[in-house]
């Protein structure tokens, strides 16, 4: 699993072969350019220089060329041929590090069905219900930070803290009436961090765009597929500016603290510019197949360093409090207040 999200692989034998059901990891150099004619998927697929191909058989490598593309860096996807449910695989998530609800006293229950727009998945303490926005701690032991889980790697479901309902419940996304789903897995835990907030009334400075209303996001690169709903420590790495719709999406890149990775990774240097740049490509392409523009992002396209992701998280943390104490204009979010 590592070799998947990881330049480490050695070089094989070039011999053609289909794509099939195999697991391919797409190994492209990029910056993508934002005028590139293309759409995520089978197109990327085709149009990818060189991909190496995991098969039952073994790995296998084979080329494609396309002139059309225009690239300046490492790229690393994966991607899945094969079918992927919306929902992840009880063997997928099942963790394989420990994980914080039980240290918090904390359970999770569902209440309807998955896959439907009735699904919640509710969060419950000794006393009885609890939002896992504003009542689960942001820090952690140390220096760590605890991540709530949204969407396990390689699930489609687009899942999130539903911040307008009662006790903030974890609930599929729903657009125009109709749940929505990634056109392909995500490759990394995904989720937010409690006790944050990016603030839609204040203009950050330098970017000129406002907070995006939501928690503040975490993609989380460890080893280990994290159920949704679990509770998680992190070490966050660096922070990505997204500018999604005009509107600051800031994604801090973490791993968790019980990962071996975390032995290797403590800041954005450490870890491998394919991972950071195949992180930054699948969200700057990921809306296209619905027919809207790609994601654009600020500071030259970089991820910060940690310190700047702590600063920006104690931002998001200060913005939070402020709205727990009305200071701030929920709006429509359930606060508990």
């Amino acid at each position: 699993q590592r070799s998947l999200l990881h330049p480490r692989v050695p070089n094989f034998p070039r011999f053609s072969t289909s794509i099939g059901t195999s697991r391919c990891l797409l190994s492209t150099t990029t910056k993508l350019s934002s005028s590139l004619p293309m759409r995520v998927g089978t197109n990327l697929l085709r149009r990818s220089y060189r991909s190496i191909c995991y098969s039952s058989a073994g790995i296998r490598t084979f080329s494609f060329l396309d002139p059309t593309m225009k690239f300046s860096s490492s790229l690393y996807l994966l991607a899945l041929s094969a079918p992927v449910t919306a929902f992840a695989p009880k063997t997928l998530a099942r963790p394989a590090f420990s994980t914080l609800t039980s240290l918090f006293g904390v359970s999770t229950e569902v209440a309807g069905e998955e896959a439907t727009e009735s699904f919640r998945l509710k969060f419950k303490g000794e006393d009885g219900p609890l939002s896992p926005w504003h009542d689960i701690p942001l820090k952690g032991d140390g220096d760590s930070y605890n991540m709530v889980v949204e969407i396990p790697k390689m699930t489609k479901a687009k899942m999130e803290v539903a911040t307008k309902e009662e006790f903030n419940p974890i609930a599929q996304d729903v657009k125009k009436g109709k749940l929505r789903d990634y056109h392909g897995p995500i490759f990394w835990n995904y989720g937010c961090l409690p006790q944050t907030w990016e603030d839609p009334n204040v203009e950050h400075p330098e970017l000129k765009c406002f907070g995006d209303d939501d928690p503040i996001d975490v993609v989380e690169i460890g080893s280990a597929s994290l159920p949704m709903g679990s509770v998680k420590e992190v070490k966050a790495l660096g922070v990505l500016a997204m500018i999604d719709d005009g509107e600051l999406d800031w994604k801090v890149l973490a791993v968790a603290t019980d990962d071996p990775l975390a032995k290797e990774y403590n800041d954005i240097g450490d870890v491998p510019e394919a991972v950071t740049a195949g992180i930054r490509e699948w969200f700057r392409w990921y809306k296209t197949p619905d027919d809207k523009p790609i994601n654009s992002f600020g500071f030259d396209e970089k991820f910060l360093d940690a310190a700047t992701a702590k600063e920006v998280i104690e931002e998001t943390h200060d913005a939070w409090k402020k709205l727990k104490a009305g200071e701030t204009d929920a709006g429509k979010l359930w606060t508990g207040n």
